[in-house]
């Protein structure tokens, strides 16, 4: 796909949701086009406004309007006073569509938390400075996006205003981007100039960028088409609810109903299911969301169902479609975002998590890496803070993965200190590092990944 935009089909008049989520590096002016999404759309209340122009003069600040970027300084703030707010997300709306916005700190160190706010998001929207170009810390950003499978980039080139010639840098910027959207293997990257300062194309076009004949930031945003996980019907369970739980009418003294939110696909009242750990098949027989019966339940809506047996399932257990149950498998290839600043080492004894279950792992073997500056691949036996490695996990009860290229959920583990509790990783089963041959991505067979 182009990384130019040129036409923008009209958004649908119901309002739909977006996860965004931003990442770019510091100084990229981050704050300040968040602080201007929210202003422009009137997504700040007056109160809130007035907030920011006082203290924005106290500052001595000349501006046209507040200094915005003070709109999510509190973060900023929190952190000077030791609180860890790892992700901040702010909500706006506009007449098409609302927005929920992960906010990502822009520090290298803080590059696990990016992958925090991708993980989950519709878009993710990476911001450079026009005066630097495509950075490191833009590359790295793309290349976990790329390995979490996000369905949308754009890119946003900020302080457009500060350089001269800025047609010419744009144009660079964006080759430089479809470069390393061939290399990354992105399917869709749009890329926007933009003043956050100014307001310049965010919502609205401005002079300073009067000779770029595209769709305003928040146009771009408005027209994504959203993409649901579909595929075989797939929900683990959380919790079993029994009347005793005061979850339902105590009368009902032969209630039992199987809560969690459909992680894939649909479940429908009649469809016959499995359970993935014992194979045991049943019949879906009623399907409760809240108080009320519902015929179908789609992803990723929370609903408690009722079976026609009384199966033995309990907290961890996947629901799963009989004519598609998933493989468990005891072993695989995964690819892990190591979000810790202490190193993994061949040999180091884990939990991961998985879903609803969490089970004990081996790290066996770390195969490679991906490095950063060079988007290539290379041999390592050890992952420090921020590296993106494939690896081989053993781990101590099967689970029913599946391969993250088919689903974002069951193809998605953590990984996490059995000591502490602290999370060392997230992992993408049975997936290449960005730039790679492939050669990560094992395929799937009757016994689990070989």
């Amino acid at each position: 796909m182009s990384t130019t935009p040129t036409a923008i089909e009209p958004a649908t008049p119901t309002p739909t949701l977006l996860r965004l989520a931003t990442a770019g590096s510091v100084d990229d002016g981050k704050s300040t086009l968040v602080g201007r999404l929210l202003h422009d759309t009137r997504s700040v209340l007056a109160d809130q406004l007035q907030a920011i122009e006082d203290a924005s003069r106290r500052r001595g600040w000349t501006g046209a309007v507040a200094d915005l970027a003070l709109l999510t300084d509190g973060l900023r703030a929190e952190r000077e006073q030791g609180i860890t707010i790892d992700v901040a997300y702010r909500y706006f709306a506009t007449a098409t569509r609302s927005f929920v916005l992960a906010d990502c700190p822009g520090h290298v160190q803080y590059t696990r938390n990016t992958v925090t706010g991708a993980s989950t998001a519709d878009v993710v929207l990476v911001l450079i400075d026009a005066r630097h170009g495509v950075v490191e810390q833009t590359r790295r950003h793309l290349a976990v996006v790329s390995l979490l499978r996000v369905p949308h980039v754009v890119v946003a080139v900020n302080k457009i205003d500060l350089v001269e010639n800025a047609a010419d840098v744009y144009d660079g910027i964006v080759l430089d981007i479809e470069d390393l959207r061939r290399t990354l293997d992105l399917d869709d990257v749009i890329v926007v100039p933009v003043s956050a300062l100014h307001g310049d194309n965010v919502v609205e076009p401005g002079p300073r960028t009067a000779w770029y004949a595209g769709p305003t930031l928040l146009e771009v945003l408005e027209s994504l088409p959203l993409e649901e996980e579909d595929g075989p019907a797939r929900f683990p369970v959380q919790l079993v609810i029994r009347p005793q739980h005061g979850a339902v009418d105590p009368s009902l003294t032969d209630y039992r109903g199987y809560a969690g939110h459909v992680a894939s696909g649909t479940v429908r009242v009649g469809d016959e299911v499995v359970v993935a750990s014992s194979g045991v098949r049943t019949r879906v027989v009623a399907i409760d969301r809240g108080p009320d019966p519902v015929e179908s339940a789609s992803a990723p809506l929370s609903v408690t169902l009722r079976l026609a047996d009384d199966v033995d399932i309990s907290r961890g257990d996947v629901i799963a479609a009989a004519s598609t149950p998933p493989t468990l498998t005891s072993s695989t290839d995964a690819v892990l975002c190591w979000l810790n600043e202490r190193p993994l080492a061949p040999g180091a004894r884990v939990l991961v998590s998985h879903g609803t279950r969490t089970v004990r792992a081996l790290v066996t073997e770390i195969h490679e890496r991906l490095d950063i500056a060079t988007l290539s691949v290379e041999p390592a036996q050890s992952a420090t803070l921020n590296d993106l490695v494939r690896v081989t996990l053993t781990l101590a009860e099967p689970l029913p993965l599946e391969p993250y290229s088919q689903s974002r959920h069951a193809g998605s583990l953590l990984v996490i200190d059995p000591h502490d509790g602290w999370t060392l990783a997230a992992g993408m089963v049975a997936a290449a590092l960005p730039g790679s041959d492939g050669a990560g991505a094992p395929p799937l067979g009757e016994e689990g990944w070989l």
